[in-house]
């Protein structure tokens, strides 16, 4: 596996799309990425809908995308991203040093993950590697990889949800009606009423407010 200096100085100049909800993170970003030469950053996006349709319009090498992203998370931007067979490299940027939030963006096709507190050379690296479809080298954060979890008993994946559910739940705090839902995941209103039925069955809740205490302790959105 090639190591940190080998990615920066082989590969060539990329182009970036940083999806992030606050202007200041993006404007960071970019004043990061924009010190090197051989990075541009083409498109902005501040919600997950904006950075699908940027995604397919502008086809970036790399796409760096927020975790808690409005509307359509980046764990659902991954997986609609890559059902769609795009060649773009998907680097989720969180907050949240959580294994089991790995697992499951690798299952959706991200290259990598990276934590907003690592130091801000480690994103330039891990744009280079995903770029070169290749992970970091061992030990950074990025490099770490999607590893099966044969102890999972079935009554976890039983309870958990699937990438489409946890995007109904997020839509639901966000207080949008089902009519909106479906505007924004392009679904008939019927199918996200299928949707919220099975969720509030999954996780045992009749309530906006139960749904609401799940998205804070298992989703990973803001309080």
């Amino acid at each position: 596996m090639p190591g940190l200096d080998q990615i920066i100085v082989d590969t060539e100049p990329k182009r970036i799309l940083l999806a992030d909800d606050h202007e200041i993170v993006r404007d960071g970003v970019r004043a990061i990425l924009e010190s090197r030469a051989d990075l541009e950053v083409i498109a902005e996006a501040e919600d997950g809908k904006r950075a699908i349709e940027l995604i397919s319009q502008q086809q970036p090498d790399v796409a760096i995308v927020d975790y808690s992203l409005p509307l359509i998370n980046g764990l659902e931007v991954t997986r609609q991203v890559k059902a769609h067979g795009s060649k773009v490299e998907i680097i989720i940027f969180t907050l949240h040093d959580s294994d089991r939030l790995a697992d499951e963006c690798f299952h959706c096709g991200a290259r990598a993950v990276v934590l907003k507190s690592e130091p801000q050379q480690l994103i330039a690296a891990a744009i280079k590697a995903a770029a070169a479809h290749k992970p970091l080298a061992s030990g950074f954060a990025v490099g770490r990889r999607l590893e099966k979890r044969p102890n999972q008993t079935a009554e976890c994946r039983v309870l958990s949800l699937t990438p489409r559910e946890r995007t109904i739940v997020q839509l639901i705090c966000e207080e949008h009606s089902n009519k909106e839902m479906s505007r924004v995941l392009g679904l008939s209103v019927k199918t996200i009423e299928t949707h919220r039925a099975s969720v509030m069955q999954k996780l045992s809740t009749k309530s906006t407010a139960g749904l609401v205490r799940y998205a804070l302790k298992n989703l990973f959105l803001p309080p």
